[in-house]
């Protein structure tokens, strides 16, 4: 796969359908740009070409120019020309002072020095950390339900100052949606409860005597996995705890009393649960009721009412306990009370679908014309089926659907709700022969089964095969229909196919967008609800404080599509293999960015300027994707001067980005291929000098210049080439090879005569004759496990603008310096408590509070807390806080790269020690990645070494 086109396909998530900008973006000129299209006589212009050009500004102009000190020549200043130049002057023989510094450091140093502290102070140093110990929310399965249309009304209720107790109450108390801090308004976006608009109704002093009198009107779900039993009306119920449910522990499950044996009629839903369950637990609440209507279909949710039939606790009114079973109480009734308006269906999605557009529409009206509002808002007055059914297929494939094949067990009348929807806009007819295009043909064709299209072939009396596939009856009738000899064929595909509907390109670009807005990512979309809504996936809980839109205007937001639409493009040319369109996505994009995006921000005089980490939703982030990729694209064409030239495009345009390291090695790696080592060794200095290179990148240009540093081009030795040269431990061990093939993966016979891998490999031999080592396969991967758990209050803690939805595992700004900077406080805390060596302690909590919950880094299945606490306890506080401090301050760049086994044994019960592996086959070697990650991990005090193993 091509560099970046992984990250580009995250961006681009699930492909649409329907790109309601290609048309303009492929017939837009061109400006500003290279042109990679072959002319009218087919030659394609270098890049020397527009170098001359004014095409694109640099920021010096072609005047610039300086004298050479050695031949007298005059020399432009751009390009890196002047290194160039001068050693050019010097491999003709003409010396130089061994201290004379380059011309361009010589010369230009002004120049050169305010490009550097430039770079420096576009860099984010701004820290927005909010004070307060951090607050726990209730489940995600509560916040799920919480973005009801109630909500609107509910902005003023509450305002506090964002102190910790402050934080803390407003969390507890779940009703808080606005909060001033520092005189500006906070949205938090996640509430434990909304308040119902009859809250009035619930006094807080409800008292223990009360509960026997009051009756709760519910419904009971979840029928589908209960008995089949014939209801009544009027039937008595009970309810009976089920703590052992495997997708919730706070499952009730409701029982008819009416037979002689219990038969389980379903279960309570899970938001009313959540407070019953304590009650009926904590407190030997029971409840009985009765059923109060039989629904028409035998799996619709069944209304019951519920009253506490006795009560056998002695809660002293003035105990905390008290309190805690008055706020219970309240909460149940709330609940209760909010579901007559939203009763709980069978059709979940249907509810999380609203949800979605409710909260779309409630936190980002402004990216919305009021036409676009109004035909969003209308989704909710249409009827149950026709909800349901245009949910049903909006993730489908499509975009076609034959209308006789559309049948939904709760959808009770397709016919009536594909009129309305159509009526509203929301999906198209095809059902007039005179309205096929060829476009459409291919895909309505695809519809019908093979006997159909067979038929299709008798009817025009064209021959097939009987055993062809489908696909080649396809395209057979297609190519018939062009040559003009079967003009009658749109009139049989209609009468064979019948009414078909496709959603409507106006809803399908609002709804896209909405999804966009809520999961602000590709990767996300309605599954995720469903993910939650069965229990397979847990999120944390955390703190939505939003104080500053992702997209602060619409046209901001329609650029942002639009670059989108243009990654897909180019995503699926390189599929078709159209290498005219990938040239031209790559033209599109180099000319739409902008050039430093983000400096307007950074130069803001607001309290609060929009983070750095934001950038990612902008369209020069996303267009730079593209172009990237189109680098790599150039590079496998061996077209290395068109890379060259959009590597110095991005590298100007984005002057403060943790991509620029491997931007820096690129080029300089290409301009080699060139022929201009001179210039690659220039590069690879001044990228040593960026403060944005880090980590592998920095490795790779610090060796570059050893090697392309040699005199006559250098005289000086840098002052890094000793600790680049560091000596790492090897140890090599042999093996029996089963294959010797050229880019296949290494496969020996292992010491019990099985087939194995190098790593297995070595585990057993450090097991044995190496020192009785225990130790697990992980690379990066534990030690990202252990970073979370072991600073999981760190990255859920309440931080503004990093946390937008609830289906998030980490924050927005874990990859960047942000995230360092907004927690400095409590990170180094956490970190001065690993230090001295409440690591292990800090990490059971963690494990045992979390285990089951999603978050970047943790796969619980893949390492059991065993091994998690050995891999803590041998390697010690103070190696494992330093390595942390790193992971906290640059995540990006250490995250990847680590030795691929970790190794422990223990000396008694309380001692032991540990060693990481890099393990290496007979055609491997490190890369510089792996070889910075080394040469950190020995400066935080890990033992390290590097295994390699050989045939004999």
């Amino acid at each position: 796969m091509l560099t970046g086109r992984e990250s580009l396909i995250r961006v681009i998530g699930k492909r649409r359908r329907y790109l309601p900008n290609r048309q303009s973006i492929l017939s837009a000129s061109v400006q500003n740009c290279l042109n990679l299209l072959p002319d009218e006589h087919g030659r394609v212009p270098s890049p020397e070409a527009l170098d001359r050009s004014p095409a694109r500004k640099t920021g010096i102009s072609d005047a610039d120019r300086v004298t050479c000190p050695v031949c007298g020549t005059e020399v432009r200043v751009e390009n890196h020309d002047i290194n160039s130049h001068l050693d050019a002057c010097l491999c003709r023989r003409t010396k130089r002072k061994l201290r004379q510094s380059t011309l361009l450091q010589w010369n230009c140093g002004s120049w050169l020095k305010d490009q550097i502290c430039s770079t420096k102070s576009k860099q984010l140093v701004e820290s927005v950390f909010c004070n307060g110990a951090t607050t726990s929310v209730q489940s995600v399965i509560s916040d799920l339900t919480n973005f009801d249309s109630t909500e609107e009304n509910d902005h003023n209720h509450l305002k506090l100052p964002m102190d910790a107790k402050s934080v803390k109450q407003a969390s507890l108390a779940g009703c808080t949606d606005n909060l001033v801090i520092n005189g500006r308004q906070d949205c938090i976006v996640n509430r434990t409860l909304p308040s119902s608009n009859n809250e009035n109704q619930f006094a807080l002093d409800v008292i223990v005597d009360d509960i026997s009198i009051v009756t709760i009107d519910t419904f009971i779900v979840g029928r589908r996995f209960g008995d089949k039993v014939e209801l009544t009306f009027g039937e008595n119920i009970s309810l009976m705890r089920e703590p052992n449910h495997v997708n919730d522990s706070n499952a009730i499950k409701v029982l008819s009393t009416d037979f002689a044996c219990c038969k389980v009629l379903g279960y309570l839903p899970r938001e009313l649960a959540q407070y019953l369950s304590p009650l009926i637990e904590k407190y030997c609440l029971s409840f009985e009721g009765c059923v109060t209507a039989v629904p028409s279909c035998c799996l619709d949710v069944v209304p019951i009412t519920l009253v506490c039939d006795d009560m056998t606790t002695n809660v002293e009114k003035e105990s905390k306990d008290f309190e805690d079973l008055k706020c219970l109480w309240k909460r149940a009734l709330e609940v209760a009370e909010r579901m007559k308006d939203h009763p709980p269906r069978s059709t979940r999605y249907q509810i999380n679908f609203c949800l979605l557009l409710q909260e779309v529409l409630r936190s980002n009206p402004h990216l919305f014309t009021d036409g676009e509002i109004k035909f969003l808002e209308s989704f909710a007055s249409l009827s149950e089926d026709s909800q349901r059914l245009f949910v049903r297929l909006y993730p489908r494939k499509g975009p076609w659907f034959r209308l006789s094949t559309i049948l939904y067990r709760e959808v009770l009348n397709s016919q009536e709700a594909i009129k309305e929807l159509s009526a509203t806009g929301y999906i198209c007819l095809f059902e007039d022969k005179t309205e096929i295009e060829i476009d459409d043909m291919e895909t309505i064709l695809s519809l019908l089964t093979i006997t159909e299209l067979r038929d299709i072939l008798c009817m025009l009396k064209k021959t097939c095969n009987r055993g062809s596939r489908k696909q080649f009856i396809v395209e057979s009738l297609l190519s018939h229909y062009k040559d003009g000899s079967s003009p009658t064929l749109p009139g049989l595909i209609m009468q064979k196919v019948g009414i078909c509907i496709r959603i409507s390109s106006e809803a399908e670009s609002l709804l896209w967008r909405a999804e966009r807005l809520f999961f602000l990512n590709g990767e996300q979309d309605l599954s995720a609800f469903l993910l939650v809504d069965l229990g397979m996936v847990k999120y944390p809980t955390y703190n939505c404080i939003i104080s500053e839109p992702i997209f602060s205007s619409r046209s901001d937001l329609l650029a942002y599509e639009e670059a989108v639409e243009v990654a897909q493009i180019m995503d699926q040319s390189l599929d078709e293999g159209n290498t005219e369109l990938v040239l031209q996505c790559i033209m599109i994009s180099d000319s739409r960015i902008i050039p430093d995006p983000f400096a307007k921000a950074r130069q803001s005089t607001t309290t609060e300027s929009v983070a750095m980490f934001l950038s990612h939703f902008s369209a020069s982030w996303v267009y730079s994707k593209v172009v990237l990729l189109g680098i790599s694209f150039l590079e496998q064409q061996h077209r290395y001067k068109d890379a060259t030239h959009f590597l110095k495009c991005l590298l100007n345009c984005f002057t403060c980005d943790r991509r620029r390291g491997y931007w820096t090695v690129r080029l300089s790696i290409d301009l080699e291929h060139i022929g201009c080592p001179n210039e690659s060794l220039s590069v690879a200095e001044a990228g040593l000098m960026d403060p944005w290179v880090r980590a592998g990148s920095r490795v790779t240009l610090q060796r570059r210049v050893l090697r392309l540093g040699k005199p006559p081009r250098r005289w000086k030795v840098p002052c890094f080439s000793e600790s680049i040269k560091r000596r790492i431990t090897e140890v090599h061990v042999q093996g029996r090879p089963l294959n010797c093939e050229a880019g296949a993966k290494s496969r020996f016979y292992g010491e019990d005569g099985e087939q194995c891998g190098v790593e297995q490999l070595a585990l057993q031999y450090y097991a044995g004759e190496g020192g009785r080592w225990q130790g697990v396969h992980t690379e990066s991967g534990i030690w990202l496990a252990i970073f979370s758990l072991l600073m999981w209050d760190v990255l859920f803690s309440d931080v503004p603008n990093v946390f937008r939805s609830r289906f998030q595992t980490a924050p927005l700004d874990l990859e960047t310096d942000h995230f360092y900077l907004a927690r400095q406080d409590i990170i180094e805390a956490q970190l001065e408590k690993i230090h001295n060596g409440m690591a292990e302690e800090i990490l059971v909590i963690s494990w045992e509070s979390h285990v089951g919950t999603a978050c970047r880094g943790i796969s619980w299945d893949r390492y059991s807390l065993s091994d998690l606490r050995a891999a803590v306890t041998c390697n010690g506080g103070p190696c494992l806080a330093s390595f942390c401090r790193h992971l906290a301050q640059d995540y990006r760049n250490w995250s990847s790269g680590m030795p691929d086994l970790l190794l422990w044994r223990f000396h008694g019960d309380y001692r032991g020690e540990a060693k990481l592996v890099e393990v290496k086959g007979p055609r491997d070697r490190l890369s510089e990645q792996q070889r910075a990650c080394l040469l950190l991990l020995m400066d935080c005090g890990f033992s390290v070494e590097v295994c390699k193993v050989s045939p004999p």
